[in-house]
């Protein structure tokens, strides 16, 4: 894929995305499909999903998993990048990710990007289904699952031996099309250390504070930054994607404009269906990104 940024402060063009539920109304498989390919035509750079498998306590809110929707979209689409804002890594087996991310990698002609965290809701997302809670736990998984997903994508003999995972010499082909992998973004509240640390290590951040999108300021950002710059060791692509959001669209654009300045490299625009109807959805995306100028 062609690389639309450049990666230092005050000097990128940004990439404009869509922050799209896979819950409620637009849980619709097709409904997806169609936002995916609308968003290629209006002129989009990504299409990013949430990824519950149940949202809120009662589940009364339909629910789509979001690889299929994914794969399904990049059946559909050409040139738009596909990815997760967040994919919850500890709920699923590493290996199982592997081979499916593999797979929509090479449907999509390499435009996957993999964001993974925990999950906001462990008490709905774990805990309903008997599985572990505890952060520090889960967050060992979702190393783990890191280090066995990039083994894994390598197509070499691949084994690991690690406090939550096992593998005696896997070997799994075909391999994701992008090289060295698939982008990895690590999603994170600030301030809370522990996912920045994680992000240091792999290709990007999708950062919120206090576990909302709206609370995050671009002063934050710049602390954040700063923050991984202290613990990231290699000299590699580094994106950092903020979620639009605000009570008005100029407060929206202000902040996007400061991003920009501050060399960030996606913004993401959020499209939840609790405050916009399926139609109104359809209309802003159709509506392309903010001006480049």
């Amino acid at each position: 894929m062609e690389d639309l940024t450049t990666n230092s402060v005050g000097s990128s063009v940004i990439n404009y995305g869509l922050y799209v539920m896979n819950f409620g109304e637009s849980s619709d498989l097709r409904t997806l499909v169609e936002l995916g390919i609308e968003a290629e035509g209006a002129g989009w750079n990504g299409f990013f999903l949430t990824d519950a498998v149940m949202y809120h306590t009662d589940g009364h809110e339909p629910t789509t998993d979001t690889f299929t929707a994914l794969a399904a979209i990049a059946s559909k689409t050409n040139h738009v990048r596909l990815g997760t804002s967040v994919a919850v890594l500890p709920r699923r087996l590493p290996w199982q990710v592997a081979k499916e991310t593999a797979v929509i990698d090479q449907l999509s002609n390499g435009r996957l990007i993999l964001g993974v965290g925990i999950g906001g809701e462990v008490e709905v997302e774990f805990g309903k289904f008997g599985q572990e809670t505890s952060l520090r736990i889960l967050g060992e998984k979702l190393d783990e699952s890191l280090d066995i997903i990039t083994g894994l994508w390598s197509g070499r003999e691949f084994s690991y031996h690690g406090k939550h995972y096992q593998i005696d010499r896997a070997r799994f082909t075909p391999t994701p099309i992008q090289q060295p992998r698939v982008p990895i973004w690590i999603g994170g509240s600030w301030p809370n250390k522990p996912p920045f640390r994680r992000a240091a290590r792999w290709d990007g951040s999708i950062p919120i504070k206090h576990e909302k999108t709206v609370n995050l300021e671009p002063s934050d950002l710049l602390e954040i930054r700063a923050f991984v710059n202290k613990y990231r060791k290699n000299t590699g692509r580094f994106d950092i994607a903020v979620i639009g959001n605000g009570p008005s669209v100029e407060k929206i654009e202000s902040r996007r404009l400061e991003y920009e300045r501050q060399g960030i490299t996606w913004w993401l625009k959020y499209l939840p269906t609790y405050r916009n109807s399926v139609k109104e959805m359809h209309e802003q995306v159709k509506e392309g990104p903010p001006s480049r100028s």
